[in-house]
């Protein structure tokens, strides 16, 4: 998920197994509602302004769960060669997805 923020960090991660009778638009929803309120209450993120407004969603298959595991832990160290958005883009134009430039980011 990308939120606003003035630094480097644009978005997190998150590692869920969802139940198929839960739209995801509605579980990221509430993660971005309870998570808001949180942040801007515990004065700890300072920078936070707000979630963006959309989301990137992927979806994985179980074996390779240990290497999302792996990469996750390892993002800020993976972004450091590679940014999210080239990252993104990359990903996007590897698997066939064609996107618009304007609702990316």
């Amino acid at each position: 998920m990308l939120y606003r923020i003035n630094g480097t960090e644009n978005h997190i991660h998150i590692l869920s197994d969802l139940h198929p009778t839960i739209a995801l638009s509605d579980f990221i929803k509430e993660i971005k509602t309870a998570s808001n309120a949180w942040m801007k209450s515990t004065g700890n993120f300072p920078n936070f302004s707000s979630w963006a407004a959309g989301y990137c969603a992927l979806t994985y298959a179980y074996r390779d769960k240990e290497l999302i595991v792996n990469y996750i832990k390892n993002q800020k160290e993976h972004h450091k060669k590679q940014t999210f958005e080239d990252e993104l883009r990359a990903l996007l134009k590897e698997h066939g997805i064609e996107w618009d430039e304007k609702y990316l980011f």
